[in-house]
């Protein structure tokens, strides 16, 4: 029997050319099969010692801000800490691969980012420690705002990107976030909307295996998180996330790439959370220790130090001068944070709007008198 398609449906059937082609190769797109390194291969005679020497001094100041910042939190200086602790080749290697005049915009893990780009870390911590949303000004650092909610950054990231190049500004933006932010639509929307404008964004994907306490596995079927990238028209990269100049090559050539008008590049970094998610978190419930310690043995700055004194590029001498430098950081961190911050009540009607609502001058009014009654009655 012969079904008769009902008038004009031909006319809406999908059928593509024979000599169809897809619009982008996706070979070039598509990541290496294991995370490139450079530690341990002739890649690393390549490298420039000045940097490797100055990649090793900031891991071990990083190190050493992770473990203060842990402190605060335990001495209730700091509301919560999200330790960078074991990504600290990341942190360092996204800050140094851009220019001054590029933007960073990183998710609340990354405080070590922020540091590693010359901030003052209290400032970084302001958010942290609960007294502002952000304790520093964006512009004047080009960096975006500690970012809480998961993947938000990323289409920020590539909105200033798109503007700057629409504007003809020579600028760059690296977004960071974590393996947990790839499941947020957020993400893929800014990936989607980077390819198709050709922005100057790089994404960096810090994998270290949980989203707090789900494991990728449950999370993501595909091959790597890098993958994908072909599924938006970028290419991907894997890079072994403890590996500190093979993170800080990727990225480079990553932003070199976005500059020159390539377009966007989506980056996975595999790496490892040693600490808890947060000091509110108990990791001992979703993963064991010796999985942890097999982690430790590839830690970033024992990777890096067991490199360069092995090529005579780094002493005894050169290890204790990080040591003191970061010992020097951590100290004036922590009497400064020590200090009691002076907070303004009235601050919280300040940075609202431009001009105030007739609703925000009666609250500002009230707390005022409530403010004022409390100092009469002292």
């Amino acid at each position: 029997m012969t079904v008769q398609e009902p008038p004009g449906a031909t006319a809406y059937r999908l059928t593509p050319p024979p000599a169809w082609q897809p619009r982008t190769d996706p070979v070039p797109l598509l990541p290496d099969a294991e995370p490139y390194r450079v530690l341990g291969t002739d890649a690393v005679s390549g490298a420039d010692p000045e940097l490797l020497r100055t990649l090793y001094a900031q891991l071990v100041r990083g190190r050493r801000f992770n473990t203060q910042a842990t402190a605060l939190t335990k001495q209730g200086r700091l509301a919560v800490y999200p330790s960078s602790t074991g990504q600290e080749a990341c942190e360092v290697a996204a800050a140094l691969a851009l220019e001054e005049r590029d933007w960073l915009f990183p998710s609340y893990r990354d405080t070590l980012a922020a540091v590693a780009r010359g901030m003052d870390p209290v400032q970084v911590l302001t958010l942290l420690r609960g007294d502002w949303h952000t304790g520093y000004d964006p512009r004047e650092h080009r960096t975006a705002p500690l970012s809480t909610p998961l993947a938000t950054q990323l289409p920020h990231a590539v909105g200033l990107a798109h503007a700057a190049r629409l504007k003809g500004d020579d600028v760059v933006a690296l977004a960071m976030v974590g393996d947990g932010g790839t499941s947020e639509g957020d993400f893929h929307e800014a990936l989607n909307f980077a390819a198709v404008w050709r922005a100057p964004v790089v994404f960096l994907v810090q994998n270290n295996g949980f989203a707090i306490s789900v494991p990728l596995a449950k999370q993501t079927a595909a091959p790597s998180l890098a993958h994908k990238a072909v599924g938006y028209g970028m290419p991907g990269r894997l890079v072994d996330g403890n590996d500190a100049p093979a993170v800080h090559q990727v990225l480079s050539a990553a932003v070199a790439r976005a500059r020159s008008g390539g377009g966007p590049t989506l980056i996975e970094a595999v790496t490892y959370r040693i600490e808890a998610h947060t000091n509110a978190d108990d990791a001992t419930r979703y993963r064991v220790d010796s999985e942890v310690e097999t982690w430790r043995e590839h830690d970033p700055i024992r990777l890096l130090e067991r490199e360069l004194t092995e090529r005579g590029l780094l002493d005894e001498d050169g290890i204790r001068a990080a040591a003191e430098a970061a010992e020097a950081m951590a100290a004036d961190l922590r009497a400064r944070m020590n200090a009691e911050a002076e907070l303004d009540p009235m601050d919280l009607f300040a940075h609202v709007f431009a001009e105030r609502t007739d609703q925000l001058r009666e609250q500002s009014e009230q707390l005022r008198s409530e403010l004022d009654a409390e100092g009469e009655t002292r």
